[in-house]
């Protein structure tokens, strides 16, 4: 039996749903980090456990032909762009696999027809949205170790260490938001970085600052930038604060500069606004409609791909002119209002009051008038009396978070009885459940994996569901 540390020789044959490679020994399951399937490695075993093993890559003995090497100079260690290493033909390719297995292995769940994930249009520099984190205890790379130079251990400002709430890796720039972007987080880095102001602690829960917040539109390049801190309680914090805004380097036209306070133990980056320079939200585009997006609201985070993403859901959902149709977990309206330009009536409803603020803004500017929208918990116990006050719709139109649906929700899905459900996931996992939960009732006639999320091994996908 292999022992902790242990190094071996591996065979690896997939990638699994986490992005880590695949290979067995003697028939155990081994996890090797760092590695792609066609490859043989050395791998040294760091966890052993009663069915599987994990392991992380020591050598490559022989290489992928489809693995390239990662651009990113902090990729090694970042962690969120876990796939860099792995030809971007082949990211989308082993996307696709994993909503087959996701649905047919782990869901037990018939599907009709899959089609091969539609790649992004820009694999890099696609994100509109940057959640980084101030931290009081950094992350220092292997290569800043061997530096042998002194670095501030107590402040970072950067993004956390896979499995590690409290480490933060400092960082001057991203590879996945816009050029605008990593100004604003360079112009951060300048004002706070050496300034002796106490980054919070995620295990004291003290300290003043805690997350930065970068948006950015894609249509107009301009950015929303929220810091937020506790409340401060010094004049160095405050003039900080200050120097924030006033000595910023020039934005594109509608940007936003926004000072938020969390004074909770949440990490949750979010806030009460105190401060606002600029229009405070941002403005963009997609299929012809505008949207409105206020500093915590939802929108998807590639703009770029949107047209393909909402483009499919509308193709599953099949709609005719008379329709009445549900978008549940509605968002800003990224669905709701293309929808609502084909069918006759659409009920938008989601948990955030300020996105169904946005919503109705966002209809309100597009002259649609064929919207009601609903702040809802849609996970509550009590949701189903509210919803079932609704007009009956033919389609119904899901997106719901990571976590997927509720069991309450489903069961009144099924009791609605629409005629076709579409079903858009960023978690294929949890639209499997969901799916056989409605198994009974509904089909799948087909899938369309969108990638939405290049350099990593999420993937959002669009299920079209009919009714038996």
């Amino acid at each position: 039996m292999q022992s902790r540390h242990t190094n071996v020789e591996i065979d690896v044959t997939a990638l699994g749903f986490e992005g880590i490679a695949i290979g067995r020994i003697d028939g155990v399951v081994h996890f090797v980090k760092g590695a792609l399937p066609g490859e043989r490695v050395v791998a040294q075993v760091m966890k052993s456990r009663s069915k599987h093993r994990e392991a992380e890559t020591v050598e490559i003995l022989q290489a992928s032909p489809e693995r390239i090497e990662a651009p990113c100079r902090y990729y090694a260690a970042c962690g969120g762009c876990s796939w860099q290493h792995l030809a971007y033909e082949a990211q989308v390719r082993w996307k696709t696999q994993h909503v087959v297995d996701a649905l047919e292995r782990l869901g037990k769940v018939a599907v009709g027809e899959v089609r091969t994930a539609l790649q992004s249009p820009k694999p890099f520099g696609y994100r509109n949205k940057m959640e980084f984190s101030f931290g009081a205890s950094r992350w220092l790379t292997t290569a800043e170790i061997d530096s042998g130079e002194a670095f501030e251990r107590d402040y970072a400002l950067g993004l956390h260490i896979p499995g590690r709430f409290d480490k933060v890796l400092h960082i001057e720039d991203c590879m996945l938001q816009s050029d605008e972007g990593n100004r604003v987080l360079a112009h951060t880095q300048r004002v706070f970085g050496g300034s002796g102001i106490r980054a919070y602690h995620a295990r004291r829960h003290e300290g003043f600052l805690r997350n930065l917040v970068v948006r950015t539109s894609a249509t107009t390049g301009a950015v929303m930038v929220v810091l937020i801190t506790a409340e401060p309680s010094s004049d160095v914090e405050q003039e900080a604060i200050d120097r924030w805004f006033t000595a910023a380097p020039p934005l594109a036209e509608g940007s936003s500069m926004i000072h938020a306070v969390n004074a909770t133990k949440s990490s949750v980056a979010t806030g009460a606004i105190r401060r606002s320079q600029g229009p405070g939200f941002l403005e963009e585009q997609s299929m012809g409609i505008w949207y409105r997006i206020s500093p915590f609201s939802f929108f998807q985070t590639n703009t770029h791909h949107l047209p393909n993403l909402v483009g499919s859901a509308l193709h599953a959902a099949e709609l005719r002119a008379d329709d009445t149709v549900w978008d549940l977990y509605c968002g800003t309206g990224t669905l709701t209002l293309p929808a609502a330009r084909i069918a006759k009536h659409v009920i938008g409803a989601e948990l955030a009051e300020s996105s169904v603020a946005d919503g109705r803004a966002n209809a309100e500017r597009n002259g649609i008038t064929n919207v009601e929208w609903h702040a809802l918990d849609l996970h509550a116990k009590h949701v189903r009396s509210t919803l079932e006050q609704f007009e009956v719709p033919r389609v119904i139109i899901v997106d719901p978070p990571r976590a997927g649906m509720h069991p309450t929700l489903v069961e009144h899905i099924l009791a609605v009885a629409p005629e076709r459900i579409a079903y858009v996931s960023c978690n294929p996992a949890t639209q499997a459940r969901d799916c056989a939960l409605l198994d009974a009732a509904y089909e799948v006639e087909w899938v369309q994996p969108v990638d939405m999320f290049p350099q990593t091994f999420h993937v959002e996908n669009v299920a079209a569901l009919r009714k038996r």
